[in-house]
């Protein structure tokens, strides 16, 4: 779950992170007095939106007026902010964040992440900030410099310094570095983050360390700890039918195919949608119905696939270890026939009571097509959507 920038920044100010002053606004009027508020003769208006790169697209704004305030703001409000991270389609801008302007007289990158391949957390560090990290790291690896935290110890002094001396930091900006880069990885454990980064981190004229942006990401499958930043949830900004499946308990991710799949099980979820891609075909979404799949949550998992306009097939693979495939079976008629569903469906059930399964699907009276495998399902699956596309 991703927060806004306007969250992230109250989340620093709790762990002590120096932030420039700023607040929150829903309308023109209300950017207005928040910069009224907040005094000064610069101020910066920013998009909220979970993507990067608004300044490049608009979404960040200097201005130095309460009537460029207003402008900046209600040229942002109410639209939808397309970046280079949102797709064509963008994301809708409810709210801006009215800040303080601050005088910059350097910029570095700062970021906390879990490395995968240790296991362990890993804070990366640049003097080029600003920048994209992951163009960074394509161009210039050699500017990138890393830390990574053994857990029993959790991040040693010695560390930050390390980091700070490599972004040439001296003398009581050491000690800021080490404050903010502590606080930063007490945050990160202790409000279950994946992500933690600020991009930039700047340098002011008059020597301060300050969080000039903060984007902080949690892990889903820990906001039943997490419960107040579960409130931040802004469903607005997400896919929605991302969001819908989160309802039902169904692990689902859009794509831009014509073959919807719904299988249990993340592995064989990837292996079905790289079948579909081997034999000509582009899966629709990933959606894992999960060891526990219920006739309900297989209508409800059906009722969402078909959803997406562009669904011209629908390939339904189960194995039953855990699941029983006459319960999926179940399921799927009684979609077939509940939500009406036209697109041509293909079957492949193996496992725990799939002859049951395959016996009730013939029964059915229903034109679902059954496959014998999976690479016969997936080829099928491929043909048919051809065919609907003719």
């Amino acid at each position: 779950m991703n927060l806004h920038e306007y969250q992230a920044k109250d989340l620093f100010r709790m762990y002590g992170i120096p932030v420039p002053e700023g607040r929150v606004a829903a309308s023109a009027e209300e950017a207005v007095a928040a910069a009224r508020a907040l005094g000064g003769s610069v101020w910066v208006v920013k998009a909220q939106v979970h993507a990067g790169g608004r300044g490049k697209a608009g979404g960040v704004k200097v201005v130095r007026d309460l009537d460029a305030v207003r402008t900046a703001a209600a040229g942002m409000l109410g639209r939808r902010l397309v970046t280079h991270q949102t797709g064509p389609e963008g994301l809708p801008v409810d709210r801006v964040y009215v800040e303080v302007g601050s005088e910059i007289e350097r910029e570095v990158y700062l970021s906390l992440t879990l490395n995968r391949d240790r296991g362990r957390i890993a804070i990366i560090a640049s003097a080029a900030g600003g920048m994209e990290i992951e163009e960074l790291a394509a161009k210039t690896p050699e500017k990138i410099l890393t830390a990574t935290v053994h857990p029993a110890a959790g991040l040693e002094p010695y560390q930050c310094r390390k980091l700070a001396f490599g972004l040439g930091f001296k003398g009581e900006q050491v000690a800021a570095f080490q404050a903010i880069a502590c606080a930063l990885y007490r945050l990160y454990l202790e409000r279950d983050a994946s992500l933690v980064e600020v991009n930039p981190l700047i340098v002011t004229r008059e020597g301060r360390l300050l969080a000039l942006d903060a984007k902080v990401n949690i892990d889903a499958n820990a906001l039943f700890r997490q419960k107040g930043l579960a409130e931040m949830r802004d469903g607005a900004q997400e896919d929605p039918m991302e969001r819908r499946a989160s309802e039902h308990d169904l692990n689902y991710v859009s794509l831009d195919g014509d073959i919807a799949c719904m299988v249990n099980g993340a592995g064989l979820a990837m292996a079905t949608m790289d079948l579909i891609k081997l034999h000509g075909g582009r899966p629709a979404n990933f959606l894992d119905v999960g060891g526990g799949a219920t006739s309900e949550r297989v209508t409800a998992a059906f009722e969402l696939i078909l959803s997406n306009p562009r669904v011209r097939a629908i390939l339904v693979n189960i194995f039953g270890g855990i699941v029983r495939c006459d319960l999926i079976a179940e399921g799927v008629i009684n979609a077939v026939k509940n939500v009406g569903v036209k697109t041509p469906v293909v079957v492949r059930l193996e496992g725990t009571n799939a002859e049951k399964a395959r016996d009730m699907l013939a029964r059915s009276g229903l034109t679902i097509a059954a496959a014998s495998d999976l690479t016969d399902a997936a080829r099928t699956a491929v043909a048919l959507a051809r065919k609907e596309a003719a």
